[in-house]
């Protein structure tokens, strides 16, 4: 009895099949499908329209979170505001090392 319980443990979080391989043997096997499905002609290609109408219908449920839009834009001019400090003390930097060397030279 004890060795059912015993399996009953692992039965369910030890990989089997697909998901015992490793990434390079999935993605070659996961290749040949997508080969496959083109040359039976099943595949299933975007053309540009429904791409954008995707891509429209994704932005639209993403920008129903206010909570996300709003981090995502504090995130945003943080990052513009760093970048711009940035360029600044480089700048800065520029112009006091050309100071300097234009002070050297005059001596």
């Amino acid at each position: 009895m004890a060795s059912n319980n015993e399996h009953s443990k692992t039965k369910g979080t030890a990989k089997r099949g697909f998901a015992a391989m490793d990434e390079a043997t999935q993605r070659a096997i996961a290749s040949k499908g997508g080969q496959a499905a083109h040359q039976k002609g099943t595949a299933h290609e975007f053309d540009s329209e429904e791409a954008r109408r995707a891509g429209q219908k994704g932005g639209e449920v993403v920008s129903r979170d206010r909570e996300h839009m709003a981090a995502i834009g504090r995130k945003g001019g943080e990052s513009r505001q760093s970048a711009a400090r940035a360029a600044a003390e480089k700048n800065a930097a520029t112009r006091s090392e050309q100071a300097s060397k234009g002070g050297n030279q005059q001596g």
